[in-house]
Formats: C-alpha cells, structure tokens, sequence
C-alpha cells in the first residue's frame, strides 16, 4: 500500500464487498474515478473493481528503470494482438489503480469549442459528430479541473475556450530549456503558452513538486502529481466506496434487457466472484471496455452493434528530438511547461484548406537507460543516450479521422484469459493523418532549429495510450453504441464513462475531457436511476 494511506483506516480499505450495490463501475481511471465521485458524494453505496494494484512510491520512483513501460503496471498478462499499428505484435496494457493517471505528465487541456462542431473534412463517410457541444460540458471541465487542482495560466493558449471559473494554481517559472523553446517559437512569430498541469505547486498539501526530470511516464514519488490515486480514490474510499484491485471483470450477465451480475476473477487470490449492483458503469479504457462487451457478447442485443469495437483513433504523433552541439540543460528538471496550438485550427502553409491539424508540446528527454532498453536498443540506442544531456523534445499530436475499419475484435479461437478473449487491434492511419503528422513535425523541427538544434531524431509513438472512440455515442441508434447520456443501447442499466464513447479524438490528450464527461454522465445517472 503506497505511504499516503498509512494512517488510513485498513478496516475500510480490506472491507469484505456486500452482495448488493446501488452502482458498481469497472475501471479506476478518469472515466471511472470521475464518475463515482459523483455517485459517492450523492450517497450511494459504490463499487470499483480495478484489474490491477495500487503503484508502490517512494524514492524508488525516481530510478530510470521505472518509466512505466518497464514496471508490472504495464501488464503483459493477456496483451492485445497487433494486427497493424503497434510497435509489436503484442503489447501491454497499463494496469494500476488510477489507471494511466498515474503515469501521465499531468497535462490537462480542454477540448476547443470548435471540437464538438462537426467537421465533414475530417469525419469523412463515418459522419463521426459529437451529440454534445462544448457549452454543455464547460462547468464540468471546471469541475474537473477543480478536483485534480489544475495549475495554469488564462488567455496564452491560441483558441483557448472559454471558462467560466479561474485555474486552481498558478504555475512556477520556466525551466532554462522551456524557456530557450519558447523564445525560439516567439522569433518565428508563434505564441507559445504554458500547458495546465494536474501537479501540486501551491495548493497546501505537504509535498509540492520539486521539479524532477521523471513525471512523465514515472509515478510521482513523492505523490505531488495529482493522479486519480493521490488526490480522489483515497478521499472516495474515505466517503465509503469499495475498491477491490487486482479483480478483474470478466463477464457482464445480462438478463431481460438488464445487467444483473459482473463476473469477476482475483489474480491475488486466485478467486472468482460474483458482484450485483442497480447500474453498472464500464470504464475499462478504450480498448478494455469493448473486450468487456465482446466477452459478455452484449453487442448482440444492441442495435448499432456492428459498431462495437470500431472507429478506433489514438491520434497520429510523433516525437520530435532536437540534438544541440553542446549541453543544453545543466540540471536535472522538470520540462513538459510549454505548447504551440498556432496549427491546431489549420495553417496557410499546409495548402490542402484543412480547418484542424494538431498541436505540439514539449516533452522531457527520457533518461538514457530507458531510451536504450524502451524506444532504440542497441546499439543505436546506446550511442544516442550518451548526447541526452544535448537533447530537448517536442511531442507533435496530429488528430486522426474516425475510420470504420480502424478497430479492435475478439478472438476466441486461443485460449481465453479467465473467460477474457484476447483482444486483437487492427488500425491504419490514412494519408490525411501522415500529412498532418509530418506537417507538425516539420514545424517542430522549425523550433529547435531556432533554438540552436543541429540535428534531429524522429520517434514515431505507435502505441495506444490515447486510445478513443470503440463505443461512440450518437444521437443515430444505429450507428452509435451509446446515446447521448452514455447509456448502452439495448440495455436499460449499463453506462460507459472512458473515451471509447468519443466520436472524434481533437488533437490534445483526452483525460481531461473523458475526466468532464464522467462528471456529467454521473449526474445522469442520479437523474435517470435514483
């Protein structure tokens, strides 16, 4: 159990779940943690049933072999196949109570207004709209913002929505290379801004962030990264709800038109279970929740179920790695700070007349012993890692179109993973996503180079840790797994609250915006069942 709960009550922590739940929600990450914050604070008796363990912190943290892709919490135990789009055939999942929170870099940005307006360029023949707008979800972005204290600044970011309330935090002065960046993007006549971040500067509790160079895929050590598990599970398990990690759901039962129990199997204790709740909340992640359905065969009693598991988007980005004749940074710190947003809505230059291409942000350099064994091998990986301290990044995110063939499946012809079929991804990107993505990396090289960068190394990101849109929502019941409030069509009592109901992906991370929505769903939720 991490030190934030030492003095924690282990009677809650270890209570023995009841058989009967007003919800229970499966998953602990943004779309799970967010939604039963509602649920719990209106009063209802919540369970959380989460696949993997609470993330062990201290000073071990810091050590570059815990970058998460090298740690148990990206689990290997039933990997996904990659048909196309992956880095490997096979690859994790990330698995931990706060789920990827707890590894993310804390940049929390808004979707723009013009997000949720249809844009036929990029929807194509998938007629991908949001059923939503922007000014619905504006007081639960505050929210969320509010609940995981965002720190940030107003009125830099170019096509910044509007906010009905202030940051939570102000945030801290440039590092010596964010600023080296930032001055290079203004001499080309771009308007830098400073990313809002989920990380505790001055918000009173007692470890603020000491600016350390692993926040960005490390846990935090000292638990100043405002992740789900520090700063809204503990206070959720405080108010009452139960979470049991390492239980994995396995199978929904559905009976007349309702879900009646959540199958369940304990990797601790090698135990199966049964669980029966009023509504059940599916928030397992893009790519877990459909495996979920597929498991339970539930798209057979949905009308859109053809759609089940499609129009997978994870954004087509790149990393970008400036590489200085000299060492740019003579101390170890903390510089994911800055974002360039002067393309996200096109740019003259392009000449395709696009109205949306992407954004770019800065990105700290890996530490060399990750770089070697995660990202090049050797022996490049080695000959590179030793010109780190030269190097400083740019992350380029280009938004990537909502394709019908773009999906994930169930593949029961193996062996399944405790009644769990494996799960099988096939995504392509298309010309358009190349475009962007090479437009946006040749605006980043722009800035490095004007920063002082001699040389330039690519990585292109081939994973699926922004995964979106396999059971999209709509106003259309036969083309849309969810409707506009999330409920699972063709069953009166499941909800889905991750990013797999997005119909588009912007061009920003979505946690934040999977974060909003939950919030509002789990207001629905009060409205419709209790």
């Amino acid at each position: 159990m991490p030190p934030l709960y030492d003095g924690m009550s282990f009677q809650i922590l270890l209570m023995k779940p009841s058989p009967e739940y007003d919800v229970i929600i499966i998953g602990s990450g943004f779309g799970g943690a967010l939604g039963a914050f509602v649920l719990v604070n209106a009063g209802l008796k919540v369970l959380m049933l989460e696949r993997g363990d609470w993330v062990r912190r201290g000073t071990h943290n810091w050590n570059p072999e815990n970058t998460v892709d090298l740690t148990p919490y990206y689990s290997r135990e039933s990997p996904p196949r990659i048909i196309n789009g992956g880095h490997q055939p096979e690859m994790g999942i990330y698995s931990c109570v706060g789920g990827p929170s707890v590894f993310y870099g804390g940049v929390s940005l808004r979707f723009r207004e013009k997000d949720f307006e249809f844009d036929p360029e990029l929807a194509g023949e998938t007629q991908a709209r949001w059923p939503i707008s922007y000014g619905e979800l504006e007081p639960y972005y505050g929210q969320a913002e509010k609940i995981l204290e965002v720190a940030g600044t107003s009125g830099q970011d170019p096509g910044e929505p509007f906010r009905s309330i202030p940051f939570m935090q102000k945030l801290p002065g440039l590092s010596p290379v964010s600023a080296r960046l930032q001055q290079a993007a203004q001499e080309l006549n771009l308007r830098p801004f400073r990313l809002p971040l989920a990380i505790n500067y001055n918000h009173g509790r007692a470890k603020p962030c000491v600016s350390c160079s692993t926040c960005d895929t490390f846990a935090c050590a000292i638990e100043a990264k405002n992740d789900l598990a520090t700063c809204v599970i503990p206070k959720l398990i405080e108010q009452g709800m139960v979470l049991l990690p390492n239980t994995m759901a396995v199978k929904l039962e559905a009976d007349k038109q309702r879900i009646v129990r959540v199958h369940s199997y304990n990797s601790k204790t090698k135990t199966r279970k049964t669980y029966a709740g009023r509504v059940l909340i599916l928030a397992a992640g893009a790519l877990g929740s459909p495996q979920i359905i597929f498991s339970s065969e539930l798209e057979k009693l949905n009308p859109a179920g053809d759609s089940v598991g499609r129009y997978l988007m994870r954004h087509c980005s790149a990393i970008v790695f400036g590489i200085f004749p000299y060492r740019i940074s003579k101390i170890a710190e903390h510089q994911k700070q800055i974002g360039i947003h002067d393309f996200y809505f096109g740019s003259a230059g392009t000449n395709n007349g696009w109205k949306k291409i992407g954004s770019i942000q800065q990105i700290q350099a890996p530490p060399p012993e990750a770089l070697v064994k995660k990202m090049l091998g050797k022996p490049f990986g080695q000959m590179v890692s030793w010109g780190l301290k030269n190097l400083a990044g740019l992350l380029t995110i280009a938004e990537d179109q909502p394709r019908y063939h773009n999906r994930v499946k169930a593949d029961w012809s193996g062996s399944s993973y405790h009644g769990l079929p494996q799960l099988i991804v096939d995504y392509r990107e298309t010309l358009r996503d190349r475009q962007a993505s090479q437009f946006l990396i040749n605006k980043a090289k722009e800035i490095l180079r004007k920063a002082g960068a001699w040389f330039f190394y690519v990585h292109r990101i081939r994973t699926f840790s922004h995964a979106v849109g396999t059971l999209r929502m709509g106003e259309n019941p036969c083309a849309s797994v969810v409707d506009t409030s999330c409920k699972y069509r063709g069953l009166e009592n499941l909800y889905v609250t991750d990013g797999s109901v997005f119909p588009t992906s912007a061009a920003v991370n979505p946690s934040l915006t999977i974060a909003a929505n939950a919030l509002r769903v789990g207001e629905e939720i009060l409205k419709r069942e209790f």
